[in-house]
């Protein structure tokens, strides 16, 4: 098998979206499923489980996942190896954030990087943070920027980066009553993200009060929840590096009393094994010790 059918069956292994892996990977929706269907016919068994509502890795396609990974990680370590002997570090990394940590966190470390190491290949990809970790440890991503998980995987390397405290934020110039007890926080319209940190928080003080919130929108990332807070639509809840570096951070204020939701814990991601036997992320790795 070649690393570009390994590569497309581990995006669609992370995706679980024919739609999705065709797009990102530059392919029709029809070509992705002939190319899984011929690595399937190789492999002489069932990589996936598809009906017209959602795709499932089988138990197969995760012994697969797992051998896709390892090899595309071992043939990256080898072909660094051949390429050490001029003594210039080459290869390449991606790495995953949100639009708000690209230039308010990455700048200046990818400036440095990139002076320092000018024959690494940087691939950076952006979208909604929730997703970060999940990108890692499916092999999609070398490293990423996310907010520290309340629990963090033993598979995992975390280096911290900033504390941003977590914001309820209205508009400026709010017709939301802004909520004085427990109960008015169900009453209140709210827009919060669809997944992740933020929304397992708000998730579990809902339950704790038994309260059911009173949800306006849901949305992927946190920095249209501040675009639709500006516009009066409801109350919302994003890090304070997100309102700040924000267009719309003078159209919102925070709210007084609000929900007791912590801080997040910024910073970069990647796969322990990764770091100890891949050359280049550990040299990513070490400038953030300096920075």
């Amino acid at each position: 098998m070649d690393s570009k059918s390994l590569k497309l069956f581990l995006h669609l292994a992370q995706s679980l979206h024919f739609s999705r892996t065709a797009e990102a990977m530059n392919l029709s929706p029809s070509a992705l499923s002939r190319q899984i269907q011929q690595l399937e016919e190789r492999l002489e068994c069932k990589l996936f489980e598809r009906d017209n509502r959602q795709v499932q890795l089988t138990a197969q396609g995760r012994k697969l996942q797992s051998y896709a990974r390892e090899s595309l990680e071992q043939w990256e370590a080898f072909r660094q190896d051949l390429n050490a002997s001029d003594g210039e570090l080459s290869g390449s990394v991606s790495l995953y954030c949100s639009v708000t940590a690209s230039y308010s966190l990455l700048y200046q470390i990818l400036k440095r990087f990139r002076q320092e190491h000018p024959k690494v290949e940087i691939n950076l990809h952006t979208g909604d943070p929730a997703d970060a970790i999940r990108r890692v440890l499916g092999g999609h991503e070398d490293l990423c920027i996310t907010a520290k998980p309340e629990k963090l995987s033993k598979e995992l390397s975390f280096h911290s980066m900033v504390h941003s405290p977590l914001l309820c934020l209205q508009a400026k110039k709010a017709s939301i009553p802004t909520p004085k007890n427990d109960k008015d926080w169900a009453e209140v319209p709210l827009i919060i993200p669809e997944t992740g940190l933020t929304r397992e928080r708000l998730d579990a003080w809902f339950q704790k009060k038994k309260l059911k919130p009173n949800i306006y929108a849901q949305v992927s990332g946190h920095e249209a929840i501040v675009s639709m807070v500006a516009l009066d639509l409801g109350l919302g809840f994003a890090p304070q590096i997100v309102v700040d570096n924000s267009p719309q951070a003078k159209q919102v204020k925070l709210v007084e009393k609000a929900l007791p939701l912590g801080d997040y814990d910024v910073g970069i991601c990647t796969r322990s094994k990764r770091l100890e036997k891949d050359r280049v992320i550990a040299a990513f790795w070490e400038l953030l010790g300096e920075h």
